[in-house]
């Protein structure tokens, strides 16, 4: 990526950041590879009241994403993985962002971000989980330096889950 990459804050998820993320997240194309569609509010304010205790526990999250303007732009962050499938035991770092803001380097910004503060929570290494075809996700994964690992076979979808991985103290 040639141009500075943009100002993006991060913040531990409100009650309210349910509703946002719910707004958000309603778009096909943002759900592609998340079911084609928002999950119901229940599941966000389930998500971001976990992401709370996450943060609570670990010093980091899944944590909302705001634009200039503090509109809530998605999530980035990192949490354990918790299925019981894949890189069990493994700290996750993920995204997910509204469509109106594709394109623009925010992603990369937050990422960048969420690395330097799990390096700094101790965590040694984190993991990408993406499923085949979303190539924007594996660009800024490879944007993030991580290495492609493991392949999973996802367990409901009857498809592989490409894992890659990076190990903290090697990153910039």
């Amino acid at each position: 990526m040639n141009r500075p990459l943009p100002a993006v804050r991060l913040r531990v998820p409100t009650h309210e950041d349910a509703v946002a993320w719910h707004r958000v997240f309603d778009d096909p194309e943002v759900m592609e590879f998340y079911g084609g569609r928002s999950a119901a509010l229940s599941v966000y304010e389930e998500l971001t009241a976990r992401q709370r205790r996450h943060d609570a526990e670990h010093g980091f999250c899944l944590w909302t994403m705001l634009d200039e303007a503090g509109e809530v732009m998605g999530f980035t962050g990192a949490q354990p993985w918790r299925p019981d499938w894949g890189p069990v035991g493994e700290t996750e770092i993920g995204w997910r962002l509204g469509r109106a803001y594709w394109g623009r380097g925010y992603v990369t910004a937050a990422a960048l971000e969420t690395l330097r503060r799990v390096r700094a929570a101790g965590v040694p290494g984190v993991v990408a989980m993406v499923r085949p075809g979303n190539e924007r996700s594996i660009a800024v994964i490879r944007r993030l330096g991580m290495e492609p690992a493991e392949t999973y076979e996802h367990p409901t979808l009857g498809e592989p889950a490409l894992c890659y991985r990076l190990t903290l103290s090697d990153a910039e």
